[in-house]
């Protein structure tokens, strides 16, 4: 799994002009599934993501974490975090999940987010999606299950 996370001070996803998901501070994820993605990575990135100490304290240090300031996230599904650009200039996607398992993971790791207590919204799964953001920091982080 590889997850592309953005601290937000707010963020949504629109569907043929519809909102489909909307937040305010906390965090906009764009995930990304292969094939041989488990419960466990989806377990291991939902911790991580939620321990995360990426929002500043009292002194201006990165120092709490989505919990500590009650913040919400915006999932996207974005199986472009597969892109393979090494040959030619249009990219492969090849190492990208098969879509019915690449919603499954997603699906699941959406549900375990949204079991820590955060607010959990989501694009739609394999629809053309626009994103807006504002984003906080700027603050990105790069998770992928393979580095773990």
């Amino acid at each position: 799994m590889r997850v592309l996370l953005q601290r937000v001070r707010q963020s949504s996803v629109l569907v043929e002009g519809d909102v489909k998901g909307s937040i305010a501070e906390g965090y906009l994820l764009l995930v990304g599934a292969e094939d041989s993605d488990t419960s466990e990575q989806v377990d291991y990135l939902v911790h991580k993501i939620t321990k995360l100490r990426v929002f500043e304290d009292e002194d201006g240090k990165m120092n709490k974490s989505i919990e500590d300031v009650d913040g919400s996230i915006l999932s996207v599904s974005q199986f472009t975090l597969y892109a393979n650009t090494k040959k030619g200039n249009r990219p492969s996607f090849v190492d990208a999940g098969d879509p019915a398992h690449a919603e499954k993971i997603y699906n699941e790791f959406n549900e375990k987010l949204a079991a820590t207590g955060r607010h959990v919204e989501t694009g739609v799964f394999g629809a053309d999606m626009r994103v807006a953001l504002i984003n906080e920091g700027p603050v990105t982080i790069w998770f992928d299950t393979d580095e773990k």
